[in-house]
């Protein structure tokens, strides 16, 4: 009769000598590894290289909504249900955001790089990883009320068709007005920002005139590559969602986009410092983390 092999002290049974849990959470992390690689294999969208805890949380909050109780089962589900994918990068792709967020760096923009754009005849905006719009309305309304917005092409991306779409709308929920103006008025402002919109039921919708110059698209910063030669991108709280090996990557897309003294605007707590690319940008704002490419 065979004997069951003991593990002898050097090799140790899985999960021996671990911390309780660690067994489950390596298990895990193997699942998601697996879901990742079967969605980018399935679908082409690659989020391997997305920040663990910000992804694991948005992975635990879909699997919660599909009533499952695995990783595994969930990528058995993505794998088979194309809807499932779709509701999936909803969850994966969408930041918060609101318009005229983070009001200083707005008030920098027209103070630092509206009187740089008024040296050029045309210029290219692109506002990278827009989600559902908010973002692309506020530098619109900032750019016409600047007198550039006849003279600007604004493309406005992002990885999620479902966000584009209500971009491409323009209609948000009228409850948030108050917060908006407020912002607005924070970031400098000069109309009645009520101006913009028009009150319809529970929603505001806005003027289709501050569309006209914006190109919306679907866009993947990790795995596609540029398409113009901008004078200014925005890309502002996305770079925190992935991991340092995406960031470095998205920031070479960056760089190639931009043209000779391109501004780059990043999020709060986004720098370029610590990149291959830090030496060829120079600080416009230190604070608003706006940067000028210089080399």
């Amino acid at each position: 009769m065979a004997v069951p092999l003991s593990p002898s002290p050097t090799q140790e049974s899985p999960g021996r000598g671990s911390p309780d849990g660690a067994p489950e959470l390596e298990l895990e992390r193997l699942e998601i590894e697996l879901l990742l690689e079967a969605v980018y294999r399935r679908y082409g969208f690659d989020f391997r290289q997305y920040a663990q805890a910000s992804l694991k949380r948005r992975l635990h909050r879909r699997l919660l909504a599909e009533g499952l109780e695995t990783i595994s089962q969930l990528q058995s589900r993505l794998l088979h249900e194309p809807a499932c994918m779709e509701r999936l990068l909803v969850d994966l792709s969408i930041n918060v955001t609101s318009m005229f967020r983070d009001p200083s760096f707005y008030v920098a923009f027209r103070e630092k790089i509206v009187p740089v754009l008024h040296t050029y005849p045309f210029t290219r905006l692109w506002c990278a990883g827009c989600s559902s719009g908010e973002e692309v309305y506020s530098l619109a309304i900032l750019l016409q009320e600047e007198g550039l917005y006849e003279r600007t092409r604004l493309y406005a991306t992002d990885i999620n068709e479902h966000a584009l779409a209500t971009a491409r709308a323009g209609v948000f929920p009228l409850d948030r007005m108050k917060q908006y103006t407020q912002n607005y008025i924070r970031a400098g402002g000069k109309r009645d920002f009520s101006e913009y919109y028009v009150a319809a039921y529970d929603n505001a919708q806005f003027s289709r005139a501050l569309t006209e110059n914006v190109v919306f698209a679907q866009h993947n910063l990790a795995m596609d590559r540029g398409f113009n030669e901008f004078n200014v991108i925005v890309c502002r709280n996305v770079l925190i969602y992935f991991d340092r090996a995406l960031q470095d990557d998205v920031h070479g897309l960056f760089y190639e986009s931009l043209g000779m003294f391109g501004i780059l605007a990043l999020g709060h707590k986004e720098s370029i410092r610590f990149t291959a690319y830090a030496d060829r940008y120079e600080e416009m704002d230190t604070d608003e983390r706006v940067y000028r490419k210089i080399a």
